[in-house]
């Protein structure tokens, strides 16, 4: 049996489109970078306004992944 040791890191992503778009957009990019990635969770969120509109869904995740022997 091995021993697995996981490392949680934060991220920013945004869309223009939704929360839901901006938390794809993230685990995407973040899947380029980080290998074994396993979970994540949305830790914030919020929106940008321009002229009384929304402009910018953000949210901060944290990715969860399995460092490699």
């Amino acid at each position: 049996m091995s021993n697995s040791v996981a490392k949680v890191t934060e991220i920013i992503c945004s869309s223009s489109k939704s929360f839901d778009d901006a938390v794809e957009n993230g685990i995407e990019r973040a899947s380029k970078s980080l290998k074994g990635i396993t979970g994540a969770w949305v830790a914030d969120q919020k929106v940008t306004v321009s002229n009384g509109k929304i402009d910018e869904y953000r949210v901060v995740l944290k990715v969860t992944f399995v460092l490699a022997d």
